[in-house]
C-alpha cells in the first residue's frame, strides 16, 4: 500500500492513499485539520469500529448505527500519549442482559485478535525515519 503526506502550505499537509482518499493534517488546533496525535486516536477508534461492525450488526440489526469515541491521556507539554481510550456508544437495549455481555465480550476478543492499530499500539514497535543527505 502506498501512503504519502505532502506539504500543502504553512503547517498544512495532505495525507493520501493510492485509492484517492485524503485527510488534512496540521498542528494541534489548526482549523479544518487533524493533528497527527488525533489521527492516531482516530485510527484506534476506526480500527475498533471496523473490527466490531459485523458482530454488532448481526446482533442488533443491519441498519444499526453506532459511534466509537476516543480520548487520550497526555501529560501537559508532553510529546507523547500515555494511553488511548476507545469507547463504543451503541444501543443494546433490545438485547437481554446476557446477550449484551456476550456481545461486549465478543467485541473485546475480536479487537484483541484482529485490530491492527490497537495491537500495534499495545505492542509498541520501532519507527524509523530517513532523510536524504546527498
Amino acid at each position: 500500500m502506498s501512503l504519502e503526506v505532502q506539504r500543502d502550505g504553512e503547517h498544512r499537509f495532505i495525507g493520501r492513499n493510492e485509492r484517492g482518499a485524503e485527510v488534512v493534517i496540521g498542528r494541534k488546533g489548526a482549523e479544518g485539520a487533524f493533528s497527527p496525535a488525533e489521527l492516531l486516536q482516530i485510527a484506534a477508534a476506526g480500527c475498533s469500529a471496523v473490527t466490531a461492525e459485523n458482530l454488532i450488526t448481526r446482533r442488533i440489526g443491519e441498519d444499526s448505527k453506532f459511534r466509537v469515541g476516543v480520548t487520550a491521556d497526555r501529560r501537559e507539554d508532553a510529546s507523547e500519549l500515555d494511553a488511548v481510550h476507545v469507547a463504543f456508544d451503541v444501543d443494546v437495549s433490545s438485547l437481554p442482559a446476557a446477550d449484551r455481555e456476550a456481545l461486549a465480550a465478543a467485541v473485546d476478543r475480536a479487537i484483541e485478535r484482529l485490530c491492527t492499530v490497537s495491537r500495534t499500539l499495545k505492542k509498541g514497535i520501532p519507527v524509523t525515519e530517513s532523510f536524504p543527505v546527498e
